[in-house]
């Protein structure tokens, strides 16, 4: 895996230590509840990446919906009735010959409401830095090796605008069920660091 980045076991940031002590503070104000707190990331972490695969795998099997979610990323939240209240949404597909990487510069702008909390590395500054500068060498280094005549495209979320990836359907998936195809769809491949895969036998 990515090892620029800091583990799971990494000690807590500066700005971590400032949240927690910032939470705790107004708790014992009255400012908030501990349960409002608790209530607050559940319901940040309740979306998860099934409602990102969920997406993919109809717009898989449907032209139709594709279309819709391409010219518009907020009609696939419209669709499934998913809350989105992170400014707009962008879905990018992949292409045989163009592969598209998600990456927040800034902070880490991610359309959490379909995908849950983004991983450690996304929010690092490793990955923010070296996406932009050697893609190619980054996906390597988290296990996508693309052809050189596949394009690298990225994309900067920003506090206005988060994006997800479109994979591309693996091939020798023709005549899978929606629900099946959910199976291949990876957090990684909706932020464009890996690809959808048919597990191997």
């Amino acid at each position: 895996r990515y090892r620029a980045v800091a583990g799971p076991d990494a000690p807590p940031s500066l700005y971590e230590l400032r949240c927690h002590a910032l939470r705790d503070e107004l708790v014992a104000r009255g400012v908030l509840t501990a349960d409002a707190v608790r209530a607050g990331i559940e319901r940040i972490e309740a979306p998860g990446l099934h409602l990102g695969a969920r997406i993919v795998a109809r717009a898989w099997t449907d032209p139709a919906f594709r279309a819709r979610i391409l010219a518009d990323g907020m009609a696939a939240c419209r669709e499934y009735d998913v809350p989105f209240l992170d400014g707009r949404l962008t879905i990018i597909a992949n292409e045989p010959t163009v592969h598209n990487v998600v990456v927040c510069t800034l902070c880490s702008c991610y359309p959490r409401n379909l995908l849950g909390q983004p991983p450690a590395w996304y929010v690092g500054k490793a990955y923010r830095a070296r996406t932009v500068r050697e893609p190619r060498a980054v996906l390597a280094e988290m296990g996508t090796v693309l052809p050189p005549h596949v394009g690298i495209r990225v994309h900067d979320s920003t506090a206005d605008l988060r994006y997800m990836i479109l994979p591309l359907r693996p091939p020798g998936t023709a005549g899978w069920e929606a629900a099946r195809l959910e199976t291949l769809v990876t957090r990684d491949s909706l932020i464009g660091v890996a690809l959808a895969r048919r597990p191997e036998r």
